[in-house]
């Protein structure tokens, strides 16, 4: 609805504007001015389309389902975007920060009900596995560094079993080839296939909020 509102109200200052634009010319106003009305008339319009442009791709991210095999086909960096958008999709609100020197983070969430997630992308060929060095590096940062309550790592390959079992002891969650499948492709949300716990407020919180 909002968004709606925010179409209404742009295309109405495009309107004001181009007439705007066409009484400066019929009055003969000096060319300069009529340029710049010229030139707010291509603004207005502008972000028009810009609201159009981002009301589109919120209904996409809203259904995104991606299969694996799609998912098996992108770079490194596309698959970031992809977790990225696959997390916008449940309900958080995310970016990619994946980059040299990102200190074991490529995506960091934040939900309202479940806190702040980092997630850790490892891209690889459908049989490679993730071995327990990238957890140990994942639960490093993910707290001190980025100050996060949730860490998973997430792969379309496998992970050792020691992966897993240390991750399972020390709270790093991992998301292998199936878990991603049923996230990806089934939508299931990622706070459900992890079985995430809703936080409570922090004390601090809510002592402000009072």
């Amino acid at each position: 609805m909002a968004a709606i509102l925010v179409a209404v109200a742009v295309a109405t200052m495009l309107v004001k504007a181009a007439g705007a634009a066409w009484d400066a010319v019929v009055r003969g106003w000096p060319l300069a001015v009529a340029l710049a009305a010229a030139g707010l008339v291509g603004l207005v319009w502008y972000g028009l389309r810009e609201v159009r442009r981002q009301r589109a791709q919120a209904a996409l991210v809203a259904v995104l389902q991606i299969p694996l095999s799609q998912i098996d086909a992108l770079t490194d960096e596309e698959f970031e975007f992809a977790l990225r958008d696959l997390l916008v999709r449940d309900g958080w609100s995310a970016r990619k920060v994946g980059q040299k020197g990102d200190q074991a983070a490529d995506v960091i969430g934040r939900h309202v009900q479940r806190g702040r997630i980092v997630l850790q992308a490892k891209h690889t060929t459908v049989g490679g596995k993730v071995d327990s060095k990238v957890m140990y590096q994942v639960k490093g940062t993910a707290g001190p560094v980025h100050r996060a309550d949730i860490a998973v790592v997430v792969t379309n390959g496998g992970f050792t079993r020691d992966a897993k079992e240390w991750g399972e002891r020390h709270r790093v969650h991992w998301v292998d080839r199936e878990r991603l499948r049923q996230w990806a492709e089934e939508g299931v949300p990622l706070h459900t296939l992890l079985r995430l716990p809703v936080r409570r407020p922090r004390r601090t919180a809510v002592r402000r909020a009072a």
